[in-house]
């Protein structure tokens, strides 16, 4: 009866506690499953239980004498309130209703605060707990995100110039992570154990400088064109012994490098495409932006959290390029042309472009046939671009081509995110035009050494049978020593692999020159010219020519990808080459970073990037394919180098897997793989995954259709509540 004389003694009527009681009343039906108003919720009790008593005797004495109560109905009304009281106290502990969840978590939040003694300074440090774990997860996620390279940079980059130019340095920072990771595996597994456990320097011929070249093996044109000491060092294919098993550890190099020659392969393309999956995911599906766009962007895009003046800029600038970006394509949606003129454009675009790539892909074919009669010439006999005419004239036709291609791209008027990918599209095919023209021209050079090689092997190996042949039967005696011979002075063959590789590192390094020096040159010299010179000169150099230029996107990626693929083909020939690509990768980033914040302008018609970036990485899976076949041909169809890399004294280079099989693994194991390499299995594998990939493609676009209809009829729904 305390809470009864709690109650009273706050001045309650008769009106009051009928209202809490009818109050409990309805709130009891509703818990019991029958037909309430919905006013009467748990939350509208407690609160209403709450409001009550606060109210005052001076309240209840302006009711007057007609609210007052006798002592029999004081009794009866006291019964019924402890009745209500036992009844509120056993609903915690039964079944609640799932529409009653949000009173619930109410109640569980709030009912602390309410108590006294222990369990209100329980709930004050479950609080305090809570934000400070609240507090921590924000710490830590900020952390994450200060711990990921470049971060501040790109988001500077993207407040100024968009998210497509962005776009392009996410990229890169990702192909430095890709990068990073092959580097260790070619180093910790091929490199060190080598360096480490391997012949030291000057014990064999395959490590030493041939006596003939040692006078000039420290000049500088020669170490420039990786010859002298860097073309006999851990650099290259040659330098590696064929020794089955090396050091202490009994470690198999042969077997290790081929093994992350083509696990490089693998893990490239396991990586690129979980990227494409997750683009994909976070993507969307692919159907229309959501509606008020410029809504959303003007009452929205602040950040409140904002403390810093130069990160307000940014913001600033990041917020006006969205509208930018946003008011493009809302143009591109609105606009009438002439179909006919805009078809013939195109057409005439797609011809004279077409011609470009033919050309291009003669002019490599026959420098590098010319290259190949500079060959057999002196040295001292040739100039410095006779020795580099093929590295010049790719790295000519890789800065001469793109822009030429945007100029001719401006018939078309296509939307920036479509002219763009068509850009990319051409460059692509310029780059792999002019690559694999440069692969067939170098495999006939390859062939050229096959046959050298075969006729120095033989002459070696007629000596070497005369020289037994004559010490025992001079010394009467069939133990016959080895010839004794320095390592400089052995007869060798040209090691195709070698040479293969210091192609492609030189055609790495003059990538890396003639792109630094264009950005040096092309635009920080055009823009200190335009910025300190346009006061005197006759015209706005601002406005006019040459202006500030802007950065190229389309040119920029393609190269980066094409830079990967020769890395992914060189890397089996010169192990060395992953190693300078991460240096390569490093300093770009820095560099173009600088370059394009000092001394570029954002686009005249700026578009946003699309919501994925898998436009990039189908480019980059494609050339990790075409990078493949080459590696795979010479693996299992040409012959190694007889006296030089890990693979020498083998008729094929995979037959090192098969001789580990048959010798260090039991005979079951042989029979397995036998059984698994025969056509007659991999046929049917093969055509399974083929219809797999249609059947799982089906699948996705019906989902994704599906998906459409959904939006659509939801769309469909709101406008018809918003018309009612």
């Amino acid at each position: 009866m305390k809470c009864g004389r709690s109650i009273f003694s706050h001045g309650w009527t008769k009106h009051h506690i009928n209202y809490l009681l009818s109050s409990i009343s309805c709130f009891e039906l509703n818990y019991k499953g029958q037909h309430v108003d919905t006013m009467y919720s748990r939350r509208s009790l407690m609160f209403t239980v709450l409001a009550l008593f606060p109210f005052s005797s001076s309240s209840s004495s302006s009711e007057g004498d007609e609210d007052s109560l006798s002592e029999g109905e004081i009794a009866a009304l006291k019964e019924q309130v402890e009745e209500k009281k036992k009844l509120i106290a056993t609903l915690r502990n039964k079944p609640w209703r799932m529409k009653r969840r949000e009173a619930q978590e109410f109640v569980e939040k709030f009912e602390g605060a309410l108590g006294k003694g222990k369990g209100r300074k329980l709930y004050a440090y479950k609080v305090m707990m809570t934000k400070k774990f609240i507090k921590f997860k924000r710490d830590f996620e900020n952390f994450k995100t200060a711990c990921i390279p470049w971060e501040r940079k790109i988001k500077e980059v993207e407040s100024h110039f968009g998210s497509s130019v962005a776009s392009y340095f996410i990229f890169l920072r990702w192909m430095y992570g890709l990068n990073l990771v092959l580097f260790g595996f070619m180093f910790g597994l091929v490199v060190l154990p080598e360096v480490l456990m391997g012949l030291p320097y000057g014990s064999i011929a395959r490590k030493t400088v041939p006596r003939a070249e040692q006078d000039s093996a420290m000049d500088f044109s020669v170490l420039f064109d990786f010859g002298g000491y860097c073309k006999y060092s851990f650099l290259f294919y040659g330098y590696y012994n064929n020794e089955r098993t090396i050091g202490l550890l009994q470690f198999r190099l042969p077997l290790s490098y081929l093994l992350v020659g083509v696990g490089i392969f693998g893990y490239s393309l396991m990586v690129v495409i979980r990227t494409m999956a997750r683009n994909a995911n976070e993507g969307g599906d692919g159907g229309d932006e959501g509606e008020f766009t410029f809504s959303w962007k003007m009452f929205t895009s602040w950040d409140y959290l904002i403390g810093n003046p130069e990160t307000a800029d940014n913001k600033y600038a990041s917020i006006t390029t969205s509208f930018k970006e946003s008011i493009v394509d809302e143009q591109e949606n609105q606009k009438d042309e002439n179909i006919h003129l805009r078809r013939f454009l195109r057409v005439l675009a797609n011809v004279m472009i077409l011609c470009c790539l033919g050309g291009s892909g003669y002019l490599i074919y026959f420098v590098v046939k010319r290259s190949q009669e500079f060959a057999e010439m002196d040295n001292d006999d040739l100039s410095w671009f006779e020795k580099n005419e093929v590295e010049f004239v790719m790295s000519l036709l890789g800065l001469v081509c793109p822009p030429l291609f945007e100029t001719i791209a401006e018939l078309e008027d296509y939307h920036p995110r479509i002219a763009l990918k068509w850009q990319l599209g051409r460059i692509f095919a310029l780059f792999l035009g002019n690559l694999y023209t440069f692969l067939f021209a170098l495999f006939d050079e390859v062939t050229a050494k096959l046959e050298r090689e075969k006729s120095i092997k033989n002459a070696t190996e007629w000596a070497l049978n005369q020289y037994y042949a004559n010490y025992s039967s001079f010394y009467n005696t069939t133990n016959v020593p080895p010839p004794d011979v320095h390592p400089s002075d052995v007869v060798r063959g040209p090691c195709w692999e070698t040479g293969v590789g210091i192609e492609f590192v030189k055609l790495i390094v003059s990538d890396v020159q003639v792109s630094y020096l264009t950005i040096l040159i092309g635009d920080f010299a055009r823009a200190v010219i335009v910025r300190f010179l346009n006061y005197c000169w006759c015209w706005d150099l601002e406005a006019g020519f040459p202006s500030y230029g802007e950065f190229d996107i389309s040119g920029n990626v393609l190269g980066l990808v094409f830079n990967q693929g020769m890395i992914w083909m060189g890397a089996f020939y010169a192990p060395g080459l992953v190693g300078l690509n991460v240096l390569r990768l490093l300093t770009s980033m820095y560099y173009q970073c600088w370059a394009v914040m000092a001394c570029n302008v954002p686009h005249e018609r700026v578009f946003k990037a699309s919501r994925s970036n898998n436009f990039y990485m189908g480019l980059l899976l494609l050339v990790l394919f075409l990078s493949l076949l080459p590696v795979v041909y010479t693996i299992m169809t040409l012959p190694p180098s007889f006296d030089c890399g890990p693979f020498s004294g083998q008729e094929k280079m995979y037959d090192v897997v098969m001789e580990t099989i048959d010798q260090d693994l039991p005979a079951f194991i042989g029979n397995i793989f036998t059984y698994a390499t025969n056509p007659g299995l991999i046929m049917p594998a093969v055509l399974l995954m083929v219809l797999a990939i249609y059947y799982l493609n089906t699948v996705s676009k019906g989902y994704q259709q599906a998906n459409l209809d959904l939006k659509r009829k939801i769309f469909n729904e709101t406008n018809d509540c918003l018309l009612y």
